[in-house]
């Protein structure tokens, strides 16, 4: 059975690290293997997962309790075992973060506008809706006004409701009217997002990558461990970087945009890698049912289909 010295690698640096976030690592964890598989795990499985990977028990035990006290997990006891849930509105904010990792590629734009004018609402709750907007991408056009060209509308709505402002903002769509891609409009986006800080994150991301998937391609029988490891490790670095990305319609973005290049990578290597990830994860993790259940039908269609 092959293992690769890069991955060996990519787990060294992700151990150097400092401080090790136990909580994001274990989010992605979560959301990319566990949340599909059932959402629930045995606490001994889950620590046997990650000391691998730099976090030893006492990490993931304190990691575990702050994301339960947090509103993530819940736990339940059987004997003297205890097993980790997502919680319902832990679920729910999974499926919000991590359906923008799997998503397939930019659609097609048809030029509407997501507008949201929250001049109605007082300082302090302006700034709340303002955070929880950003989070999806949206961009601050002018004071009180955030707007986006490609929003998810449900997941807008989601939030006024739950802020309990949908009566205080104005939600608009609005309809490009000539050139979707003018000098002006450009001239826009590039004052609401920082595209730059974003690109070079992305080639980061691709500099590190692209080896490993040349080395994924050439090998044969890969450890379903290291497939994992690389599996977990590559989603996490991803998805800190996705959650920043506003995802602009491909029209609105410069031109070779690095972004699109990091999904194509990302999206390869998990196709090469996610069966022998998920083999592993079916032999080393517990529920108190047994071993895990198998991925939901919807698993299979992350990244546009596996």
């Amino acid at each position: 059975m092959t293992k690769l010295r890069c991955i060996d690698e990519l787990i060294q640096t992700f151990q150097d690290q400092r401080p090790i976030r136990g909580g994001s690592l274990i989010i992605t964890i979560y959301g990319d293997s566990i949340a599909p598989r059932g959402g629930t795990v045995w606490m001994g499985s889950l620590i046997k997962l990650l000391e691998p990977l730099g976090l030893n028990q006492r990490l993931v035990r304190t990691s575990i309790f702050r994301l339960t006290r947090e509103g993530w997990l819940t736990s339940s006891q059987v004997g003297r075992r205890s097993y980790y849930s997502l919680t319902d509105s832990g679920r729910k904010r999974f499926e919000s973060a991590f359906r923008r990792i799997y998503a397939a590629l930019h659609p097609e734009w048809d030029g509407q506008w997501d507008l949201v004018i929250t001049t109605q609402l007082d300082n302090e709750l302006r700034k709340v809706v303002k955070k929880e907007l950003e989070w999806q991408g949206f961009g601050n056009i002018a004071p009180g006004l955030m707007g986006h060209p490609m929003a998810d509308t449900q997941e807008l709505n989601n939030t006024l409701q739950d802020l309990c402002v949908t009566g205080e903002v104005i939600h608009m769509k609005s309809q490009m009217v000539g050139s979707h891609t003018s000098t002006t409009m450009k001239q826009l986006v590039h004052e609401c997002w920082n595209l730059q800080q974003l690109s070079e994150d992305y080639q980061t991301f691709l500099n590190y990558f692209r080896p490993i998937l040349r080395a994924v391609e050439q090998a044969d029988d890969l450890s379903p461990e290291q497939c994992f490891q690389l599996r977990t490790l590559m989603i996490h670095y991803y998805r800190r970087i996705l959650l920043r990305d506003p995802l602009l319609p491909e029209k609105l973005l410069p031109a070779d945009w690095t972004g699109t290049s990091a999904r194509i990578l990302c999206r390869n290597i998990y196709r090469l890698i996610h069966a022998q990830a998920d083999q592993y994860l079916s032999e080393s993790q517990e529920t108190a049912d047994g071993p895990l259940p198998e991925p939901a039908p919807r698993f299979y269609k992350r990244f546009g289909g596996l």
